[in-house]
């Protein structure tokens, strides 16, 4: 990919410009392109090999992003969309049916990404863009979990 292509995806095409909350609209960027895929019904054939473009594309732009603007800056937002991608990939089928179970993933993720407990913090501290979307991903992981320990306690 080129740098300026890498630099585009790295701003969440272009939410991070945001002035308010870019983080924020990154997380939200997720959500049309895991429904583009089909949701919670992804097929696992093909949610395999998304997430891992996934993961290596917002590498390598966070890479970049660390490139041209410093150390972890709040315009790179992929980091967010990955690791919003993995709550709602990973979180209970029959709870993201609907808009409650997607609001609870969204507050979950954005609650563990802010908080950053234990090694969400430690991960932060990685070189480089692993370090920058390393954390985002143990916060959309956290936030699966929790999302399945909610499914547990409602049934």
């Amino acid at each position: 990919m080129s740098a300026r292509l890498l630099r585009f995806w790295a701003l969440g095409l272009g939410l991070g410009r945001l002035p308010v909350a870019p983080g924020t609209w990154g997380s939200l960027l997720a959500f049309p392109l895991w429904w583009l895929c089909g949701g919670p019904q992804i097929p696992l054939a093909l949610a395999i090999p998304l997430t891992v473009l996934l993961l290596l594309s917002a590498w390598a732009a966070c890479e970049e992003g660390e490139r041209a603007w410093g150390h972890d800056p709040g315009r790179v937002v992929v980091d967010e969309v990955a690791g919003q991608w993995l709550t709602l990939l990973l979180g209970p089928p029959a709870l993201l049916t609907g808009w409650p179970g997607w609001l609870g993933a969204f507050l979950l993720f954005r609650l563990f990404d802010i908080w950053k407990p234990g090694l969400v913090d430690k991960a932060q501290r990685l070189p480089g863009g692993l370090g920058v979307l390393m954390d985002d991903l143990l916060a959309g992981l956290l936030a699966a979990a929790s999302l399945w320990g909610l499914a547990w306690w409602l049934s």
